[in-house]
């Protein structure tokens, strides 16, 4: 039988929308050595608004885990929100899987959108790692730094000794990168603090068609990548006022991860522990996730005390 509706193809089509009723245009830019970057990017650049860069995480492209957040946002900043490579239309067919060269690739593109002065970032996840690199690659292009549910601190070790729920890499694979809609339900358990208790399997399959197919190998190899030889003292400081907001429950990346980066970071970080909250802070909580992004990027930032750790956030 033909399959006639998607489901996530249509909803993919109703984010296309309003990141341009929002203000935003697609932008595709070939960087010159294999690398294809694209990008939602202001249809007009203020030089006189700060520019803000949105990095998201596994999953879906960037329009589905930055959506909430575009509108309110862009009256404050230049908003650009991009693709990491395999995800959406960005790809490349060089070799690099790591981090570093994901957060090179997003700075080439902004310096090819013209886009040469210091910037905000804000990284959900493994965005949190394309982030973290670029303040310690570019010092002086990176202005505040945003990281939610971010396991930078983590090493390759904590898989060996129970930190998470699963007991590989392999694993993990199987459950970040869902080919089957059991492996999707079992992603979403441990995302969220309180999951959906049941989604028709069509539906389901109709997402892992949609947006888990394309680009698998090259996925597995960016989580590979992440893991392998990870140690905490590689891992170098960074300079920049950092907010580090995690959700109490994550189970993908366990708070004790968020306590470690603010004792590795010291007094230029602030970590801020969001309640009743899993991995998705952006999806299951993101109003306030925005109140805290707009506390971290708008309202000044003053050193967090040692020892400090602030929860700005109430109960429900």
């Amino acid at each position: 039988m033909v399959k006639c509706f998607s489901f996530t193809a249509t909803r993919d089509s109703c984010f296309r929308y309003s990141f341009s009723n929002a203000g935003l245009r697609s932008s595709t830019t070939d960087l010159g050595d294999g690398t294809v970057m694209h990008a939602w990017v202001p249809k007009s650049h203020s030089q006189s608004k700060p520019t803000l860069v949105l990095i998201h995480g596994f999953g879906a492209n960037a329009m589905w885990q930055w959506n909430d957040f575009v509108s309110p946002l862009i009256s404050r900043f230049n908003v650009y929100v991009p693709d990491l490579l395999f995800f959406g239309d960005s790809y490349t067919t060089r070799p690099e899987r790591t981090e570093q060269f994901q957060a090179q690739c997003v700075i080439r593109v902004m310096e090819a959108l013209g886009v040469v002065t210091a910037m905000n970032v804000v990284g959900i996840s493994y965005g949190g790692f394309v982030g973290y690199s670029m303040a310690a690659q570019f010092k002086e292009r990176i202005e505040k730094l945003v990281l939610c549910c971010a396991g930078v601190c983590l090493e390759e070790k904590d898989m060996e000794e129970g930190m998470f729920k699963v007991k590989s890499v392999d694993e993990a694979v199987d459950i970040l990168l869902p080919q089957k809609p059991g492996k999707l339900r079992e992603l979403m358990k441990i995302s969220f603090y309180k999951p959906t208790q049941r989604l028709p399997s069509c539906f389901l399959k109709d997402f892992i068609h949609v947006m888990c197919t394309e680009y698998f190998e090259e996925r597995k190899e960016l989580i590979l990548a992440l893991h392998k030889d990870r140690k905490l003292s590689d891992l170098p400081n960074i300079t920049q006022p950092t907010v580090i907001i995690w959700g109490e429950h994550d189970q993908i990346f366990p708070l004790e991860l968020g306590y470690r980066l603010k004792r590795h970071l010291g007094d230029n970080a602030e970590l801020v522990i969001i309640k009743n909250a899993g991995h998705a802070l952006n999806v299951e909580k993101p109003k306030k996730l925005y109140k805290h992004l707009k506390s971290a990027l708008i309202d000044p930032i003053f050193p967090a005390k040692p020892g400090h750790y602030s929860n700005g956030s109430t109960t429900g």
